[in-house]
């Protein structure tokens, strides 16, 4: 009897496993014609459930594509032998394989690797960019992906001894039937260029290069929202970089009937814009006057100063091991400032003993000084706190002219126009490490679809301007797109798009700014690494 119970147990335990190995999901593969609500009809299924599993595809989807649906032959069959069988049986064995190999993994795993539940809207490359991992290695550490995302799977990002960013990724969600109405306000100077030949226009205005390439990106981003079932309307406004035409602007249109405002591009028309409407207004350049918005209708796109130099120090608090911390400014009270900013930041982390600080002089730094403050041969960490040409090139030719046997480090807050004359093969020599709020890998999918995409569209490939108008509309609109109010998105987390980061700060009633930035070192190849 014994034997018996023993060998209905194995086979009930051998059902129990060969029923969890079977594919709960199949591939479809689109006809012509079919949408995803039809798709989802055929199946029986609700298309909002559809879309779930497949977050990537959109609601028309192109002929021959393959999506993801239940595989409701194997369910039957696997839910008619469990009634032929005994149920309350084989429940508890499936129970007990959970409870002893399944739930044991996922403790280990929770205590080993960053972890990440997949959600409605989450692609590898969203995923890839913001944790900054490999296509492959997810797949490596997650070998059912070669399969693709499943919703709610949770999934091993990286290892927790590798430094892990905390925040939280955001993924993109289209409501059904969603509508935007969206202001775009801009100088094109359409009246003063009207007798002007387009050659001379470009030729002697960066401005007029810069919002017409701008337009460009974004008008490709509200193309690619339209095709994923968002109905947009876009209106632009020609404010003429004249105060007088954003007032006219104001009395004449009704901009509160719009979802959202982006631009002016000058910080003193987009305060006067702000104080007269209720929308959000989207700020997408970076002005040294956008420190002093107060509107909590303003949403600041381009990072403020301070946190470049806090994202550097940061970086460098946390990639610290040993060896000596060197501080260089030029002199004047801005450099200054940042510089004992910086030294006493670091200085709070318990492993860093002292901060040497170095001043120019005459606007050198001759590489003697280095020598004194320099207490070892290696591990020697030296941040460049000041923007003026002559010290930033001076200290880096000090630096690498030093013997051999001695190896420095550079770090700066950002590769402003300073870096602009030296030569990479030398900041490669120093592996210069900076932060930027930018960085694009020409070799991914995404980048190549868009760029592929701007050119059939333009005739040229993307400039920088294109690129920033594109990703600034679309991460914009398509968090519209989810139906929550446009500050609620942002406690959702942060987002990558072509080349740009979007975290934004979430205070309710504040000034909205991104603090989304790129830490980035130049390789030996001269190749560039993102390291956060």
């Amino acid at each position: 009897m014994r034997e018996l119970k023993l060998i209905l147990f194995l086979c009930l335990l051998t059902f129990a496993v060969s029923c969890g190995q079977q594919k709960k999901y199949v591939e479809y593969k689109v006809a012509e014609g079919e949408t995803m609500r039809s798709i989802a009809r055929k199946l029986d299924m609700k298309t909002k459930d559809l879309r779930r599993l497949n977050p990537d595809v959109r609601r028309r989807p192109a002929p021959n594509t393959i999506i993801i649906v239940p595989n409701t032959k194997s369910l039957a069959t696997a839910n008619a032998q469990k009634k032929a069988l005994n149920a309350k049986a084989l429940d508890s064995i499936v129970v007990l394989v959970e409870t002893d190999s399944i739930a044991l993994a996922a403790a280990n795993d929770a205590k080993n690797f960053l972890i990440h539940e997949v959600k409605k809207g989450d692609t590898f490359y969203n995923l890839t960019r913001f944790y900054n991992v490999s296509q492959e290695a997810l797949i490596s550490l997650n070998p059912e992906l070669s399969e693709g995302l499943k919703l709610f799977q949770k999934i091993k990002v990286k290892s927790l001894k590798d430094n892990v960013n905390e925040a939280v990724v955001y993924s993109d969600e289209i409501g059904e039937n969603v509508s935007l109405k969206v202001a775009l306000l801009l100088p094109f100077r359409v009246s003063e260029y009207d007798t002007v030949a387009a050659d001379d226009i470009f030729d002697n205005s960066r401005l007029a290069t810069y919002v017409t390439d701008f337009y460009m990106g974004a008008e490709l981003a509200v193309d690619s929202l339209r095709l994923q079932g968002v109905g947009i309307e876009l209106n632009v406004y020609d404010t003429e970089r004249n105060s007088s035409k954003i007032r006219a602007i104001l009395e004449e249109n009704n901009l509160n009937q719009n979802d959202v405002i982006i631009g002016p591009l000058y910080s003193e028309e987009a305060v006067i814009v702000a104080n007269q409407i209720e929308t959000p207004l989207v700020f997408p350049v970076y002005s040294k006057n956008q420190s002093k918005f107060k509107s909590p209708r303003i949403i600041k796109t381009a990072p403020n100063k301070a946190v470049f130099s806090d994202a550097i120090a940061t970086h460098i608090k946390e990639v610290y091991t040993e060896g000596t911390i060197t501080v260089v400014s030029d002199g004047n009270p801005e450099s200054d400032f940042h510089a004992l900013k910086m030294s006493e930041i670091l200085q709070d982390v318990d492993s860093i003993n002292e901060v040497q600080h170095l001043k120019a002089i005459d606007g050198y730094i001759e590489k003697e000084r280095f020598l004194e403050v320099f207490k070892q041969l290696t591990n020697n960490w030296v941040v460049l706190a000041t923007s003026d040409n002559v010290v930033v090139s001076d200290a880096i030719n000090s630096l690498i002219s030093l013997p051999d046997s001695i190896t420095a480090k550079v770090f700066s807050m950002d590769k402003g126009k300073a870096f602009d004359n030296i030569d990479d093969n030398k900041l490669a020599k120093i592996g210069f490490t900076y932060v930027n709020d930018r960085f694009v890998d020409e070799n991914l999918e995404p980048t190549k679809i868009f760029n592929k995409q701007y050119v059939a569209k333009n005739n040229t490939l993307p400039s920088f301007y294109a690129t920033k108008g594109f990703d600034i509309t679309y991460d914009i609109l398509v968090r519209l797109a989810s139906g929550e109010p446009l500050k609620e998105t942002f406690k959702k987390g942060a987002s990558y798009r072509v080349e740009s980061k979007f975290n934004y700060s979430k205070q309710l009633f504040e000034t909205t700014e991104n603090k989304g930035l790129f830490i980035l070192q130049y390789n030996d190849d001269l190749t560039l690494t993102r390291l956060k």
